[in-house]
Formats: C-alpha cells, sequence, structure tokens
C-alpha cells in the first residue's frame, strides 16, 4: 500500500505537523498551530481525512486541531483520555509566547483504524502516545522519544522512570529499520537510538 509523509513545522516552538496517507485515508497529527499552511498541503496531498491524531495534550500540539477538524467537516480529533485534563486546563500555555487555546474542540479518546496502533506511553505527560504504522514502518513518537534524547519531565504528570520504561519496554521493541518522526526535530530511527541515545542506556 503506497504511503506518504509530509512535515510542516509549525509554532513558535517549531513542532512537526504530520501529514501520514494510507492508500486514501489521510490523517493529521499534531496540528499545533498555522491551519493556513497545514490546510493546503493537505488538500495537495489529496485522500479522504479521517482522523486528527493528538500525541498528547500540551498547548503547542493542540492550537490548530479544530480549524483542521472543522475544514474536514468534523472529522474526530482523538487524545488519549489520561490527557484530557490537561487539554481542557486554563494553565496550559507557554507564556508569554502561548497562551491556552480558546474553543477547543471536544476530543474523542477512542479511535480504531486498520492503518495505524496506538501506543500509550506515558512519561512526558500521562496521555502521551505515539502511532505506529507497521506498513512503513514509521513511528510517530510526539514529545516521547527525539533523535539522541527524550522528551521534557520537569513539567505536570512529567515521569522520567515512566518515560524511560514507555521507551525501552514499548518502542524499542518495534522493528530495528522503524522510522521515528518525533514532535520536533530531525526524524531517526529505532535501531540508532538504541545504540545512540545517552539518555536511556542504562534504562
Amino acid at each position: 500500500m503506497r504511503v506518504e509523509i509530509r512535515t510542516i513545522v509549525v509554532g513558535c516552538l517549531e513542532v512537526n505537523c504530520y501529514l501520514v496517507k494510507v492508500g486514501d485515508s489521510l490523517y493529521i497529527i499534531d496540528p499545533g498551530a498555522e491551519p493556513d499552511n497545514i490546510m493546503p498541503a493537505a488538500r495537495k496531498l489529496g485522500g479522504t481525512a479521517k482522523a486528527v491524531l493528538l500525541t498528547h495534550g500540551h498547548v503547542d500540539h493542540i492550537g490548530a486541531a479544530k480549524a483542521v477538524a472543522d475544514e474536514f467537516a468534523g472529522i474526530p480529533v482523538y487524545l488519549h483520555k489520561d490527557d484530557h485534563k490537561l487539554y481542557f486546563s486554563p494553565s496550559n500555555a507557554v507564556l508569554p509566547f502561548l497562551p491556552p487555546v480558546r474553543d477547543l474542540v471536544m476530543p474523542t479518546d477512542s479511535f480504531i483504524s486498520n492503518d495505524f496502533q496506538i501506543i500509550h506511553t506515558p512519561g512526558h505527560s500521562q496521555g502521551c502516545v505515539c502511532f505506529f504504522f507497521p506498513v512503513v514502518p514509521a513511528l510517530f513518537s510526539g514529545d516521547t522519544l527525539f533523535k539522541e534524547s527524550v522528551g521534557r519531565t520537569d513539567l505536570p504528570g512529567g515521569d522520567f522512570d515512566a518515560l524511560q520504561h514507555s521507551i525501552t519496554k514499548k518502542i524499542f521493541p518495534l522493528p530495528n529499520n522503524t522510522s521515528v518522526y518525533p514532535g520536533h526535530g530531525p526524524a531517526t530511527m529505532i535501531a540508532h537510538e538504541k545504540t545512540h541515545n545517552v539518555y536511556l542506556q542504562n534504562a
């Protein structure tokens, strides 16, 4: 099956928003800001939009979710239930750069697709998830795993031990040739992180 992946860097914190087209199905991952940049790219890529997928509820990853969902006639916005409180919190902000998001769309915590698997990976936040597309194979890791680094755990809901466990027990068992597309920064691969990620060497 043909898979196409497009990366759009959005917002002042440079979040990687991903457009993933599997066959004719289109998924928008972490539309954190700039819907006017996301939507033309989505329309150019084509396909039938199925869902907005949020890796977690932090403000920089959710800002354009409603605008994108509305553009596609109300497609569902998925967010793990453990991050719903964070998503709606008025303190979910990075002041003075990112105020809380207003007029949020109600997310769903249930979405089933044959195209990908949802892997719950708490640590950066309680409701962090990664989306694994086995046909590629590719993992969209949000702020859980970066190239030679890991997500912050000094924010509310963060837990470094939980983060290490999520990565070593849930992500590292994936195939070594899995491409990892993180929430910020460049892509990497599972095999590379097993060898070069200093935060995980003694996990």
